[in-house]
Order: C-alpha cells, then sequence, then structure tokens
C-alpha cells in the first residue's frame, strides 16, 4: 500500500471490501489505498477531485467500511501523521517483530532484510554521474544488446521489454536458437552491450563481452564484484550485492539498478521518447489490452 503503515487496519478493510463497491466509490477506495498520506492531508472535496468522483462517492466509500463518513474515516490518518507514523517503519524493530512469528518469520526477516541490504549496499556504490555516463553511450548507440543466462536472462528481457514501449535499438540475446557471439557478428563501435553475470560467472557472459571489446563495441557490465572478470572488461562497470539466505543469487538489487539505468536513459533521450511511450499505451488501452473498469 505504497509503502506506508498508516491505519493499515482501515486499508485492509477497504482492500477486502473492493470488489463489494460500486464502479465510482471503487475509484474512490483505489486512490485512497494508492495514496493513503493524502488522506489525513486533504478535504473530501480534494480526495474526490484526485479520483475523478463526486465528494457523496468518498462519503459512500468510507460508510461501506463502517465510518459515519469521510470526516470520520479520516480521522485515524490523520491521528497517524500526529504520531510521526507515516514513514517506513523502523526497520530493527520491524523485522525483530517478524522474528517473533516463529521459524517461517525469521526466514521471511532474512529475505526482507538481504533485499533491503542488497538494494542500499548497490546504490551506496554507484554515483549519478556514473549512471549519466552509461545512459548517454546507450542512448547515442545504433543497436543496444542486453545479456543475461541463467536468472539473469529474464532480467535482460524485462529491460528490453521496458525499454521498447519507447525505442525499437534494444535487443535481448541470445536470441532463440543461437549463442550471444553470433548475435554479436556485425556489431561494432556503433553499438553497445549490457551484461550481467554474478558468482558462478557464466563462460558465454564473459566470452561475449571479449568478443565485443574485440570488436571496438561499448561494455556495460553488472557483476556482484570489481574484481568480476567482466567487470574487468567493462567500459561502465556496476557491481551489485546479491546476498540471500536461500540458494539462489538475489535478483532484487540487478532489477532496481537496470530501471534506474533504463529511468536515465529516458532522461538524455530525446523529447521524442516520453511522447512514443504515451503513443504505445494509447495505443494498447484503444486495443483492449488493459483491463477497463466499468
Amino acid at each position: 500500500m505504497n509503502g506506508t503503515n498508516i491505519s493499515n487496519s482501515i486499508l485492509e478493510q477497504l482492500a477486502d471490501e473492493l470488489r463489494n463497491l460500486t464502479p465510482e466509490a471503487r475509484k474512490a477506495a483505489t486512490y485512497v489505498l494508492e495514496n493513503p498520506r493524502d488522506v489525513g492531508v486533504s478535504t473530501v472535496r480534494e480526495i474526490a477531485e484526485a479520483a475523478n468522483v463526486k465528494p457523496n462517492t468518498v462519503v459512500r466509500m468510507a460508510r461501506q467500511v463502517g465510518f459515519e463518513g469521510y470526516e470520520d474515516f479520516r480521522e485515524p490518518f490523520r491521528e497517524a501523521i500526529r504520531r510521526g507514523a507515516t514513514d517506513f517503519p523502523e526497520r530493527a524493530r520491524w523485522l525483530q517483530d517478524i522474528r517473533k512469528s516463529g521459524h517461517m518469520g525469521g526466514l521471511y526477516a532474512d529475505m526482507v532484510q538481504d533485499a533491503l541490504r542488497n538494494i542500499e549496499e548497490t546504490f551506496a556504490a554507484i554515483s549519478a554521474e556514473q549512471l549519466k555516463a552509461a545512459a548517454e553511450d546507450i542512448w547515442n548507440s545504433r543497436n543496444v544488446f542486453v545479456l543475461g543466462v541463467g536468472v539473469n536472462n529474464s532480467n535482460a528481457r524485462n529491460f528490453v521489454y521496458l525499454a521498447s514501449t519507447g525505442m525499437v535499438q534494444f535487443h535481448a540475446i541470445p536470441r532463440a536458437g543461437s549463442n550471444p557471439i553470433d548475435d554479436l557478428a556485425w556489431a561494432d563501435e556503433k553499438d553497445v552491450l549490457i551484461a550481467m553475470t554474478c558468482k558462478p560467472y557464466r563462460h558465454e557472459v564473459v566470452q561475449a563481452a571479449e568478443v565485443a571489446k574485440e570488436q571496438g563495441m561499448t561494455v556495460v557490465g553488472i557483476s556482484d564484484s570489481p574484481a568480476s572478470p567482466l567487470l574487468q572488461l567493462a567500459d561502465h562497470g556496476f557491481v551489485i550485492t546479491s546476498d540471500a539466505p536461500q540458494f539462489f543469487p538475489s535478483s532484487v538489487s540487478t532489477i532496481a539498478l537496470l530501471e534506474t539505468l533504463l529511468s536515465f536513459v529516458v532522461a538524455v533521450a530525446s523529447d521524442e521518447i516520453p511522447k512514443r511511450v504515451e503513443t504505445f499505451h494509447a495505443r494498447r488501452h484503444q486495443l483492449g489490452i488493459y483491463h477497463e473498469e466499468i
């Protein structure tokens, strides 16, 4: 619920009632669920305007979950703000509470703790200047080949999928029935390779980076150590943290870094790209690809 713990019982109840609400009341409830912090500081008219509904619709929504009206509904949110409870809960206390729930609670706490730490450690070691430099090389290239195998294959393809909503020069490799070396056969200094691998390092990824360098390509490497053979070859190297209590490495920081890198590419791109993204999604709405509330 948008990273907040304020009035969680009310938000959970509202979520449970969502299907039982009228379409208009559901729009109001959805806005509250996605923007709970706004409730404590907004009038019924402001919430209604933001949710694109009438004020009496917001009142009906509040009554649906047991309140007399909007002011009654808003009070717990205002109280949460006064208590300073609108921020992410203090981590140590929160994780301790999770651990007390038993063995599975301990696993849950370990997974959460590692995911948060992975994100923090990854971005603590990366500057905006590094991301901007890589983004500019990516934007100014002819083709961008994104390579990931194993668990990173889906990460690479997701990056290309997101980029393709506004740009056409991104290609996930290896292509079906091919291998990375062949996919890079005609690439040169006008092209970029984004490659990722963590311990144990995949030979085909390192080999592809070696070939890319020989052919004059710019290499953006993502790996888990400055000593990684991939980062030794990279023009732009990014170290991610991938710790997890389970047998598999975590992809959380890799995904977060890729999403951030793509946001920088869009930021340095021409004004045409945001318009292309808008057109892409408008077309999806027109074709009925997205579920529309009736």
